[in-house]
This record gives C-alpha cells, sequence and structure tokens, in this order.
C-alpha cells in the first residue's frame, strides 16, 4: 500500500469509526478512557500518518448526548476532526458510538485515479476498472493481541507501530480533543505538551 501510495500519493483520506458503546464502563469515562478519538479512531489517525505523513493541523469537534441505557457516559457520543498534512493532502475522520452495532470502520484514500478502501477486514483499491476487494483471511484482532503478546512476552516483535509513532499519534489525538474544547483548529508543529 506504501508503495502504491509513493507513486500516486493520496490527497484526500476519509476515517470512519462508526459503533456501539463498548460495554466496560470504564470506556464511558472521559478520565478513564478519554473518549472514543483516544481510544477507537486514534488507530485510524496512526494508520493515516503511516501511509500519508505527518501531519501539521487538526480541528476537532465533539457532542455528547445523554443515553438512558448507558448511566454516567461522558465522552462524546459523535465527533468529527479535520486533519492537514505536511504534503498538502486533507483528512476528516467521523466517529460515534451511538449505535447498538459496528456499522464501519476504515479509512479511505483518495489519489489522481486512485481510490482505496482499507477496513480491519479487507482492501479495496479502485482505479477505474471495477472494485475488487482482497480479504485478510483471519481476525485482525486476534493477531493484533497475539503480536502484542509475544512481544511484552520477549519473543518476535511484529508490532508495526514503533513507539515513537505511538507518541506522536497520542499527540495528535489528544490536540484533537483540545481543538474540539476550545473550539480552534490547532497546529500541531508547535511542540508544546497537550493536556485534555
Amino acid at each position: 500500500m506504501k508503495a502504491l501510495l509513493s507513486a500516486t500519493p493520496a490527497r484526500l483520506l476519509s476515517g470512519y469509526w462508526l459503533d456501539s458503546t463498548p460495554p466496560p464502563r470504564w470506556w464511558w469515562k472521559k478520565d478513564a478512557s478519554g473518549g472514543q478519538m483516544l481510544e477507537q479512531t486514534t488507530h485510524l489517525v496512526d494508520l493515516a500518518r503511516y501511509l500519508v505523513g505527518d501531519v501539521v493541523r487538526v480541528y476537532g469537534q465533539s457532542s455528547h448526548v445523554d443515553r438512558a441505557a448507558f448511566p454516567g457516559l461522558d465522552v462524546a457520543t459523535t465527533s468529527t476532526a479535520m486533519l492537514t498534512f505536511a504534503s498538502g493532502a486533507i483528512a476528516n475522520f467521523a466517529s460515534t458510538c451511538l449505535l447498538n452495532w459496528n456499522h464501519r470502520v476504515g479509512l479511505h484514500l483518495f489519489g489522481e485515479g486512485l481510490a482505496i478502501e482499507l477496513t480491519d477486514r479487507d482492501v479495496m483499491i479502485d482505479i477505474g476498472r471495477g472494485r475488487p476487494v482482497r480479504g485478510t483471511g483471519s481476525d485482525p484482532v486476534v493477531l493484533e493481541d497475539r503480536d502484542f503478546i509475544d512481544a511484552v512476552r520477549g519473543g518476535e516483535n511484529r508490532i508495526r507501530c514503533p513507539y515513537p509513532a505511538a507518541l506522536e499519534t497520542l499527540r495528535l489525538a489528544l490536540a484533537i480533543e483540545r481543538s474540539a474544547v476550545e473550539g480552534r483548529a490547532i497546529d500541531v508543529r508547535e511542540r508544546e505538551v497537550i493536556h485534555v
């Protein structure tokens, strides 16, 4: 995918984490999970950074509705973020936990004559000659968990996100959250410590 995008860079990205509210009550609390942008959508932001490069500017918005089925839930129930990359590419990410099912989790990328749809289960590359879909053939959560446990146990390290890259993604997710609170875009090239 990276080789394909190096030849035809992505100029527009759309990410989606449209899902149900996870049952663990710690997830419902902003001070425990950070909310959907920090706990779930961050994976899509990380993938976008991996495929497209550095982000220079973020703007986030979020809203919350009380839900009788989830007493005490204080995280945003809907959120969106716009990102500008150093390359000039732009992205938007939409998240919600209002559904009762997993509707869509994925990242779509668009470049000159190229459309790519990535999900946790498959990839579709469209160059105007059909929409061929290729599946992963296995459960990605099981693979991720296995790789993490193997690395922690001192076995083969198959984790693809180095620690400094993970910290940068966390910094971006925190900047998105801060942007939503402050109601303004944030230039992330300024290396200030970001707290929410």
